[in-house]
C-alpha cells in the first residue's frame, strides 16, 4: 500500500495564519492538492488585493490573483516531481463569477491541450475576505513515485 507524502512549495513554510493544513499529498502517483489560493507564501501576503478601510473598498486584481494560485500550484506540481502537464483535474471555486472569465485567457499561460478538466463553482465566501478564488488539482505522475 501506498504512503501519504506530503508536498509542499518551495517558499511554504508552515499552514496559513496557523491552520493546520496540507497543501499538496502525494499517495503513489497521484498527487492531491488542497484548495490553493493567492498568497504568496514568500510574504504571507494575499496577491491581488489591497484592503480597503472604513471609506474606501478594497481594490481586487483578478488577474493577478488567477496567476498566484497557478503559480502556487505549478511550485507544488513541481516539487512532487510533474510539471503543469500532468494536472488531470483542477476545479474552480469562485466568489463572484465576473472573475471566472480572466480564468479563460489566464490557464492558456499554464496549461496545454489537453487541458484538465474543471467545475467552476461560485460560492458565496472564501476562508479570507482578500481571496476570491480557489483551486484544487489532481495530478498524476507517472513514473515518478
Amino acid at each position: 500500500m501506498a504512503r501519504k507524502q506530503l508536498v509542499t512549495g518551495p517558499a511554504y513554510t508552515k499552514g496559513l495564519g496557523g491552520r493546520i493544513w496540507s497543501p499538496g499529498i502525494r499517495v503513489g502517483p497521484w498527487l492531491f492538492l488542497s484548495g490553493i489560493t493567492a498568497v504568496d507564501y514568500k510574504t504571507m501576503k494575499t496577491v491581488g488585493a489591497e484592503a480597503g478601510t472604513n471609506m474606501t473598498v478594497p481594490k481586487i486584481d483578478p488577474a493577478a490573483q488567477w496567476r498566484q494560485v497557478l503559480s502556487n500550484i505549478k511550485d507544488i506540481v513541481e516539487s512532487a516531481g510533474g510539471t503543469m502537464a500532468d494536472v488531470v483535474m483542477a476545479n474552480v471555486f469562485v466568489t463572484d463569477m465576473q472573475y471566472y472569465a480572466h480564468y479563460q485567457h489566464i490557464r492558456g499561460e499554464f496549461f496545454e491541450p489537453p487541458y484538465p478538466v474543471c467545475t467552476a463553482v461560485a460560492v458565496r465566501d472564501l476562508v479570507h475576505p482578500d481571496w476570491i478564488l480557489e483551486i484544487e488539482a489532481i495530478a498524476y505522475i507517472e513514473g515518478k513515485t
